[in-house]
């Protein structure tokens, strides 16, 4: 489907890639002046939902740029435009319900990076859109770079084709340890409580095993959650047929609370995953925020993370299926 809406402008913006014949993100402008008003953007949301979704697809990435989004209730009122069901939030990340389906990204130090993911990658239903408005742009830093997947695969398996196909087979068995009360200090923080909406530890395992994972319980009181197998490469529908690198196996290998093994508990080489890293850094596309931008992400083919920054930033979040 070509671009075919006259009720936006296509425009440009720093960091933007051409990636297989497609821009990523494809910037969507008010096409005149007096339409670059939030009533007017929602106008054309509401008469180009199918289109829009089609645009995200297709360009794995859409923003929309210019139209005053001033407030979270206006960010709210754009992701209830489209009529996509809700998905709760299940990580580490720290974040604040702010308004109905609106919550904070994650909320760990402004210094810290936040390595790139597919969102809830490891859960077994995950969002198929992630939505993002920048509140508050940051005065330096800040950016939510993203990865096309596919593309990180491709060269994985022209680089370690017999790593890739064993990984493949035999899927990965991640580890991640949780503390019961959120600590902010950390990218990771978000306690076991909050995470499960529970304090009764018989009742968080009940809600954790649910959601494909094991539990043990530590002596200090944390929780220490094993997940797997789970796969290294996804193939979703009406994506070219693309390969994605559905996993987050860089983000966690050797970590002090994580841990990355293959299935059969076998270890991951270090070479691997530190070529991985290289690989995903060299393919990702630096994209910077203005304020009142809303980015919509296909979680299905991308990796999404955040660059430091100083402070204040303050970036809002919704999920789809």
């Amino acid at each position: 489907m070509e671009f075919s809406s006259k009720e936006f402008k296509v425009g440009k913006c720093e960091g933007q890639k051409e990636v297989d014949g497609e821009t990523m993100p494809l910037v969507l402008q008010p096409p005149e002046s007096d339409k670059a008003n939030f009533d007017s953007l929602l106008l054309a949301l509401q008469n180009n939902k199918d289109w829009l979704d089609q645009m995200i697809i297709k360009h794995s990435a859409v923003l929309l740029r210019g139209y005053n989004v001033s407030k979270p209730e206006e960010f709210n009122e754009i992701v209830e435009a489209f009529g996509w069901e809700d998905i709760r939030y299940v990580g580490p990340a720290p974040r604040t319900h702010i308004y109905k389906r609106i919550w904070t990204a994650n909320e760990g130090p402004l210094s810290e990076f936040i390595y790139y993911h597919h969102e809830m990658v490891l859960i077994k239903e995950y969002p198929k859109r992630v939505i993002l408005y920048c509140e508050i742009p940051p005065p330096e830093g800040g950016e939510t770079p993203f990865v096309p997947s596919f593309k990180v695969t491709e060269r994985m398996v022209k680089e370690f084709p017999k790593e890739v196909e064993e990984m493949d087979k035999k899927g990965l068995k991640y580890t991640f340890t949780a503390l019961s009360n959120n600590d902010t200090s950390s990218m990771r923080g978000r306690g076991w409580e909050d995470a499960f909406g529970s304090s009764d530890r018989y009742e968080a395992e009940k809600r954790a095993n649910a959601l494909g994972m094991e539990v043990e319980w530590l002596p200090n009181g944390a929780m220490k959650t094993i997940l797997g197998p789970r796969c290294l490469t996804k193939v979703f529908d009406g994506r070219k047929g693309r390969r994605m690198w559905f996993n987050t196996m860089v983000g966690m290998h050797g970590k002090e609370h994580s841990s990355a093994l293959m299935a059969d508990g076998m270890e991951i080489s270090e070479h691997v995953v530190k070529r991985c890293q290289q690989i995903i850094e060299e393919e990702s596309i630096q994209f910077k925020w203005e304020k009142g931008d809303v980015l919509f992400l296909d979680n299905y083919a991308l990796l999404h993370g955040r660059r430091p920054s100083l402070p204040p930033r303050r970036v809002l979040v919704a999920t789809c299926k």
